[in-house]
Parts: C-alpha cells; structure tokens; sequence
C-alpha cells in the first residue's frame, strides 16, 4: 500500500466508525489473555517471598542464598530477551507467547522439588530464561495492534495483571501454603509452587486458541475493521519508522533505547525492591508470621495500584500529560518508599502500610507512561531489538535491587533495615529528572497521527 510523503495530512480519525470498533473488538478480544498470561508470570516470579521462611528451615537457603535466587532470575531473562523478541517475530505472537507460559510454569512446579540453596537458585535462573520475552513480546504485539493514541491505554490494562496478581495471588499463596501445610504429607510452600505453576501451563495452551497474530487475521473483525485498523497500524509505523533506527544493531545503539533503559533500571530497582520483600514487610508491621492473614493485608496496596494504574493510563494520552504524570508519579514513589522506611523506625504500622500502598499505586501506574516512549518510535526488527534490550537490561534492576537492599543493610545495621528502603527511593528520583528531561525531546511523528484516543469505556 503506498503511503503519502506527508502521514499528518492523511491520519485517520479515532472517530471513523470502523476504525473505533476495531479497537474496542481489539481490546475485548485480546486483552484478557494477555492479562492472564502477566498474571501468572508475575505470580510465579514473586511467589518466593512467600516461601522464603520456610525455604531457609526445611532446605537451608538461607538469606544471601534467597537475595542470589531472587535476583538471578533476571540474569537468565536477560540473556534471552532480545533472542526471544525477535523469534517472537518470525513465529508470531500466538503461538511463541504460548510457548513461554507452558516452559516457565513447567520450571514454576518444579520448585516444589527444591533440595538446597543450589537447586533454588538454578531453578531461579531457569525461570527467567524460560519467561523471557513475555513482557517486551506483549508490548511489540499491542504496539502492531494498538495505534499510540490509544496505546498506554492498553498498556494500562495489560499492567492491571500486576495488581491482580499481587490482590489474588498473595491471598491465594498465602492460603495455599495454609492449606499444604494442612495436609500432612507435603510442605505449604510445595504446594503453592506446584499450583501456582501449573497454572502457566494452562494459560499457556488457552493462549494457543485465544490471540491472533495480526488484525488481517482477525476472524472477529470485519473486512472493513481489519482494513481501517491495518491502514491505520501500516500508517504509523511509517511515522515510527522516520523518527527512529532502522534494523536489529541501529536499535541496539540508539541513544534514547539506552535513555529509556536507564529510566525503566531505575523503575524495576523500586518494583522489586519493595515487591520480593512486601510480604516480610507487611508480617513485621502487623507482627505476625506470614500466612493468610499476611496475604490478604499484602494485597492492598495491589487493590490501589489496580485502579490508579487504569485510570492514570487513560488521563496519560498526550505526550505533555505522560510526561507531566510519569515525572509527579516517579516523584512519587520515591517519597513514599522512603516514608515507608520512616514508618517502619517509628512504629507505625498503619502509616507503614499506607505508604507502601502509595508507593506500589505510584510504581504501577507509571510503568505503561514509561513504555509509551520507545513504543512511539521503535518499529519492526527495531521494535523487537529495542524493546527487548530496554526491558532486559532495564529488568536487571530486579537483580541488583534484593542484593543491594541486603547489602546496605550488612553495611549499615539497623533493627528495621531502613536504608536499604531508602536506597531504593533514590533510583526513582532518578527516573523522575530522566522523564522530565524529555521535555526537550522532538515530539514523535506517530503522537500527531490520531486524535484522541477512544477507549473510553
């Protein structure tokens, strides 16, 4: 299809009535499974915290070993990331999604197994190999489906999986672990991973019947919504494909890929940071050991962050109010995760938790705004190169932030660990100056395509 010299002067309308229902099909077709495919994930790669007690009585892996464990699996993702991006394009988004859900929740059971602190860890780095290419592949796939407008909307919905996972998951980890410990001839903590872990394998396969690989291939589109949405998508990646590199190594070298790597590094030392030890957190501020109890306190702050990250993600839909709320909301997180570290010293566990639900609304809500950016601009081999290199690099934040948290708090002692909470508050300034900076960005060609956006609903 040829294409017009000038792509403003032709952009389609959000408002034409084909395109508009497309999308809305789009999004009522696709994004529960990609949110049930994120929710798995994210539940077998937080679940340890769960686990981490009893893992250290029964197997002996002790806090260094967990800190390794914890963290090494984002070694082994990051090693594949890109690798899996670009097979992801050349066997479509359908069935390599799928491939990676049944891997990762073989790997997730097999935890039940668990002897050491050896086996702990191996298992940690095959489950970052085997899961790599999930998250970065499902933001490739929304940004072949979704024009930019429209864009963070999805993302919005596609990160509700987190707080789902957190709100269900901890409750649910937490119950399970009651309910195997009940048993008698199997440990809680065997159980959770062997349920928890099968559910990726179903996902998996539901995922094999439920996505399509392009809005050409849509059998729940009409002709005229798979024309209107594929003129629309074919349109934009030619906007992205003027503003930013040209194949795999361009994407790799590109200053803003790197940029953008810093900001989401500095966004995943917050994430994970708080999240791997959220449930200790939640036990010491309510005094209690961790079980059903914990788990349902724990999910709270998942409740929050569910609705700040989908409203947040439809008030972001111009580049001057992404950056407005990406630069107030990584402000944001980093305030209330140091306050959390205050609460924590003066013995408030009510303002304890409320910071820490505050940080996780913040952290959450502004992971979509981050990944609008290289979404604009990334198309193509590109797309799939650049993607994957900002959120497997930007992912090693999840590495380093267990073991420097652990090691701040070996270096200076405190009966509360305080500093290494604020440490993790410091990175997401960071990201706050870094975001704010784009101000003096050129505005992407793909921003100025559409109207406004026209998921309302």
């Amino acid at each position: 299809m040829s294409m017009p010299a000038d792509v403003s002067l032709t952009a389609p309308s959000t408002h034409d009535a084909k395109l508009k229902s497309a999308i809305s099909k789009a999004a009522r077709h696709l994004m529960p499974m990609l949110v049930i495919l994120y929710f798995v994930a994210f539940l077998d790669r937080t679940n340890v915290g769960f686990a981490q007690a009893a893992l250290k009585a029964d197997r002996g892996v002790g806090d260094a070993a967990f800190a390794l464990g914890a963290g090494i699996f984002f070694i082994g993702y990051a090693i594949f990331e890109v690798p899996s991006n670009l097979l992801l394009k050349r066997f479509g988004a359908r069935f390599w999604l799928a491939r990676i859900s049944i891997t990762w929740g073989i790997v997730a059971a097999c935890f039940a197994f668990t002897t050491n602190d050896v086996m702990f860890n191996v298992l940690r780095f095959l489950l970052g190999v085997t899961e790599a290419g999930l998250f970065p592949g499902v933001i490739m796939y929304l940004s072949e489906w979704f024009p930019n407008k429209v864009r963070v909307q999805m993302f919005a919905i596609f990160y509700l999986a987190q707080p789902f996972s957190q709100m269900i998951g901890a409750p649910l980890s937490g119950g399970l672990i009651s309910f195997g410990d009940s048993l008698g001839f199997a440990r809680g903590w065997q159980v959770m991973f062997l349920g928890e872990g099968l559910l990726a394998v179903v996902a998996g396969i539901a995922a094999l019947f439920l996505l399509t690989n392009s809005p050409s291939k849509a059998k729940f589109l009409d002709d005229g919504e798979k024309l209107a949405l594929s003129d629309a998508m074919a349109l934009e990646d030619r906007a992205r494909s003027q503003d930013g590199p040209k194949g795999i190594w361009a994407a790799m070298a590109n200053w803003k890929v790197w940029y953008f790597t810093v900001i989401y590094f500095a966004l995943q030392i917050a994430v994970y940071g708080t999240t791997f030890y959220l449930p200790q957190e939640v036990a010491g501020l309510l005094g209690k050991k961790v079980g059903w109890e914990v788990g349902l306190v724990s999910a709270i702050p998942w409740l929050v962050g569910l609705f700040a990250c989908y409203y947040l993600g439809r008030a972001a839909n111009t580049i001057a109010r992404r950056r407005n709320w990406g630069t107030l909301l990584y402000i944001g997180t980093g305030l209330f995760i140091v306050a959390s570290a205050w609460a924590g010293v003066s013995g408030q566990p009510l303002l304890g938790i409320v910071f820490i639900t505050l940080a996780v609304a913040s952290f959450l809500s502004v992971g979509p705004i981050t990944w609008a950016y290289p979404t604009s601009f990334l198309t193509g081999a590109a797309a799939a190169a650049g993607i994957g290199l900002i959120n497997s690099l930007g992912n090693l934040g999840g590495f380093v932030a267990p073991l420097m948290r652990t090691a701040i708090n070996a270096a200076v002692p405190t009966a509360s660990g305080e500093w290494g909470v604020v440490s993790l508050g410091v990175f997401a300034f960071v990201a706050a100056a870094m975001v704010f900076l784009t101000k003096f960005f050129r505005a992407p060609k793909s921003d100025e395509l559409l109207e406004e956006p026209v998921m309302h609903h």
